[in-house]
């Protein structure tokens, strides 16, 4: 029995239930499903119950005559897929997100997509309870793949965290294209690929608008992604810089697939804050710093919260970056909202007395649906800041005296 507040947003179209939503607090085994009813015993939903970093359970229906067998997860995927047909035309890109959790009607899974290879994410294990069906339901409706890998997000000892359970192993490295660029990625190293999909067309717009002759700094590069967009942009010089030892081979060999020297770049391991400080040290500008943290990260030294940490960490980059130039500023903490996000702008810019301006925002890509009853799911915020000069922060201050 759900209380009157969560009844009323399950039947706006929420789908996540957390324990608090319920009278009396259930007491069943992970991936149980179970009828949600209302104080009057109405029927509100069929849901499944799983503990992962969002909440205990997803609601799959709202209509009391839909029956969670193989046929719904097929049709499920089906509707997701035809979805996004544009992108199955695209031969300039090869790699994208097919089935997007609650987006697409099931919360707790991911599905993306690598030149005829599927990497497919389970979130919980209570999802993972439902797996023979929901992969037989998937093989029915895309039989014609190369290969299928999954990704085990959730804590266990029992299984791999990454395996092949289809299909034909995928060459290392698989090379993926996006927007014309290659790419290098690897399906069975890790819950990482190489490349993280949601930043695609945010790596375009560095690419086409804000590359060209210009110098690219590049923090918690990974595998250089951005960088090697920047290089392919026209831009004079790009620094990448991760604290991760093998972030130097996976940047190498992403500017050596399209083409590009890597001996021309900068490539540091390092860890970025202390790079911070090296590159004031050496009067460091650069016209583009790329800023992309993960939510939380703990090294020896420190440890970041993008929560809590992400307004000190651009007040660095600002620092670095020279009069007139261009941040690009991302987070995909969920639990960071788009107000918290300006306002650690707007307080980072406060405190280097800069003034600037927002040029573009982005959000998710079209293909990794959002349910728009859940805001929570459109994690991605990235805000390109442009920095403007002393003269133009003092221009500023006058009118606001006035």
């Amino acid at each position: 029995m759900l209380k009157r507040r969560a009844t009323e947003r399950a039947r706006n179209g929420y789908p996540l239930l957390v324990l608090e939503d319920f009278v009396k607090e259930p007491k069943v085994a992970e991936g149980t499903l179970v009828e949600c009813i209302d104080e009057q015993r109405k029927f509100v939903a069929i849901a499944y119950l799983a503990k992962q970093n969002k909440g205990d359970g997803w609601i799959l229906t709202t209509q009391p005559s839909v029956k969670i067998d193989q046929s719904f997860f097929e049709n499920l995927f089906q509707e997701a897929i035809d979805h996004r047909s544009i992108f199955k035309l695209n031969e300039q890109t090869t790699a994208y997100r097919i089935f997007n959790g609650e987006g697409d009607g099931l919360g707790g899974i991911t599905i993306d997509f690598y030149a005829d290879y599927y990497v497919i994410s389970w979130y919980s294990q209570g999802i993972y309870k439902h797996r023979d069906k929901i992969l037989a339901a998937f093989e029915a409706v895309v039989p014609d793949y190369q290969g299928i890998y999954e990704k085990l997000r959730f804590e266990t000892k029992a299984i791999p965290a990454t395996d092949l359970i289809a299909g034909n192993p995928a060459p290392e490295p698989l090379v993926i294209k996006e927007n014309g660029i290659k790419y290098a990625t690897y399906l069975n190293d890790g819950l990482m690929t190489g490349i993280f999909l949601d930043q695609r067309d945010v790596r375009q717009s560095l690419l086409e608008n804000y590359a060209m002759g210009k110098s690219v700094l590049n923090t918690f590069s990974y595998t250089g992604a951005f960088s090697v967009a920047a290089a392919l942009g026209g831009a004079t010089e790009t620094t990448s810089v991760d604290l991760a030892k093998r972030s130097l081979p996976k940047t190498i060999e992403q500017f050596e697939l399209n083409g590009l020297d890597p001996t021309n770049q900068t490539i540091r391991v390092m860890d970025v804050f202390d790079y911070f400080k090296y590159a004031l040290r050496h009067h460091l500008l650069f016209d583009v710093v790329v800023v992309d943290p993960p939510s939380f990260a703990r090294s020896k030294k420190r440890t970041f919260s993008a929560a809590k940490d992400y307004s000190l960490l651009l007040e660095d980059i600002i620092q670095l970056t020279a009069p007139n130039g261009i941040i690009i500023a991302s987070t995909n903490a969920a639990n960071v909202t788009t107000k918290k996000f300006e306002g650690f702008i707007e307080e980072a810019f406060n405190n280097q007395q800069t003034a600037y301006t927002i040029e573009e925002k982005y959000t998710l890509p079209d293909d990794f649906k959002i349910n728009p009853a859940f805001s929570q799911g459109d994690y991605l915020k990235v805000y390109v800041i442009r920095k403007k000069k002393n003269s133009q922060m003092k221009e500023l201050k006058k009118v606001r005296n006035k």
